[in-house]
């Protein structure tokens, strides 16, 4: 199954998110920061990164733009996850460089159809 790296400073949305898609097959990968995310996406490769827009360190944005930037991991789907669910945040991620967003707290089939979509972006 395919590898996906959470990227989030909260250790209880670490842990519902990692034991829920580690259910479903998934290997996972975490971090705890957005620099820490940026290293893992360049050394571990993961098929896809939930990245945490409010981080610690290096936040959610730059660290996005940063791996966007980065032939290395351009190609590597980033779903933006953030508490701020105002008008504009959802452009302001896709700005960023996030190939898609959503809310927390994280209602989980909504994010699994994202993951899949991403994951599978020729099936329909």
């Amino acid at each position: 199954m395919p590898k996906i790296l959470i990227v989030e400073d909260n250790e209880m949305n670490r842990d519902m998110l990692s034991r829920r898609l580690e259910r479903r097959g998934f290997e996972i990968i975490m971090a705890v920061d957005g620099a820490e995310g940026v290293a893992m996406a360049r050394s571990e490769h993961p098929a896809l990164i939930l990245m945490d827009m409010s981080l610690p360190v290096m936040d959610g944005w730059t660290a996005t733009r940063t791996l966007k930037d980065d032939p290395a991991t351009r190609a590597i789907p980033v779903i933006g996850l953030t508490a701020h669910a105002m008008a504009g945040d959802r452009e302001k991620c896709l700005e960023a460089g996030c190939d898609d967003y959503d809310t927390k707290p994280v209602e989980f089939a909504r994010l699994m159809e994202k993951i899949t979509a991403r994951l599978n972006p020729t099936a329909s």
